[in-house]
């Protein structure tokens, strides 16, 4: 036992090595490509933050300090390199457009932009779940029909189309939930209540679980299907067990966790929809500073964003990984006998 136990912890220490090597490659590839990108934009920083007529009537010092500020000339290699080297430090450095510390901007938006891709992250994983189970008991029926109609028609449509007809429908033509932003115009950051802010999140949040509900019901309606078909289940209705139980014994417990593996993979495309939908909701998220920093070549700000984001995906999939790992005993023999 006591040989068992050291062989498991020396192979979950190896497990979270690796993991942790590669979340690091990762992150400094991400990175270094987006770096890249802005470097190569044919979006000339000067122009796109101060304007081609304010430019026109400054001198050639005033121009030659704003090229000083925005980085224009300095090789990018060795910018990336500085970077580097100061992001190892702790230090993200200055947002060229916020005039604010880094880490201070993407700490208040990342607030914004947590909570509404947490709670589009749970609906859509709930709901998407709870239609896959539905579809693949009752499979070629009406229900099962509607399902994977639903499914085809939201994977496909675009998150920033959505966004439009619901801002229409919902916040235009019914008046029942606010345009945009995330608090009302006008009030002190004090004065905002928490109804408010669920208020104006209520838009987003919804485009975003709509969305994605359609990977995880297809995937658990495929799942559901092979173990509804199996000798084991068609075992266990000859011995006269009822369906609920069927669908919850067996059912349930053998597509939970492909479907919670699907899930954690999915946060990837929550944060990417997420982007375009603060954007038309003018949400003061993380993805709306990260177009504003991309338009505005924000190099500093964008590098943050991008190693931030490339974490929280990284996290997702790592703990899918891990429960994996934990609750199928099949991945734990195959990794002590390595």
């Amino acid at each position: 036992m006591e040989k068992n136990g050291k062989g498991t912890k020396a192979g979950w220490g190896r497990f979270l090595a690796g993991k942790c090597v590669r979340g690091g490659l990762l992150l400094f590839l991400v990175s270094a490509v987006a770096f890249w990108l802005v470097s190569v934009s044919p979006l000339d920083p000067l122009t796109a933050n101060v304007g081609q007529t304010a430019m026109g009537s400054m001198s050639q010092e005033q121009i030659e300090k704003l090229e000083i500020y925005w980085g224009v000339g300095e090789p990018p290699v060795k910018r990336f390199l500085a970077w580097v080297g100061d992001f190892f430090r702790g230090d993200m450095g200055m947002s060229l457009l916020y005039r604010q510390p880094v880490a201070r901007v993407i700490q208040v938006r990342l607030k914004n932009s947590l909570w509404l891709m947490a709670t589009a992250w749970v609906i859509s994983g709930v709901a998407g779940f709870g239609l896959g189970i539905l579809a693949g008991t009752k499979k070629d029926s009406v229900a099962d029909r509607l399902v994977c109609a639903y499914a085809l028609v939201t994977a496909s449509t675009p998150s920033f189309w959505l966004a439009l007809v619901f801002l229409m429908v919902f916040a235009v033509w019914l008046g029942w939930l606010p345009v945009g932003l995330s608090v009302p115009i006008g009030m002190e950051d004090a004065g905002v209540t928490l109804a408010d802010r669920i208020r104006h999140g209520i838009l987003p949040a919804l485009t975003l679980s709509v969305t994605g509900i359609s990977n995880i019901a297809l995937h658990t309606r495929e799942k559901m299907i092979q173990v509804m078909e199996s000798d084991y289940v068609l075992f266990a209705w000859a011995r006269g067990e009822g369906s609920r139980r069927i669908v919850f014994q067996h059912g349930v417990r053998n597509i939970l966790l492909p479907a919670l593996t699907l899930q954690f993979g999915s946060v990837s495309e929550i944060f990417g929809g997420s982007i375009l939908v603060e954007e038309v909701f003018s949400y003061p998220g993380l993805g709306q500073a990260a177009v504003n920093a991309g338009l505005g070549s924000d190099v500093p700000l964008l590098l943050g964003i991008t190693v931030i984001s490339a974490v929280i995906v990284f996290s997702g999939n790592l703990t899918a990984d891990i429960l994996y790992e934990v609750v199928d005993p099949r991945l734990r023999r195959e990794r002590r006998g390595m």
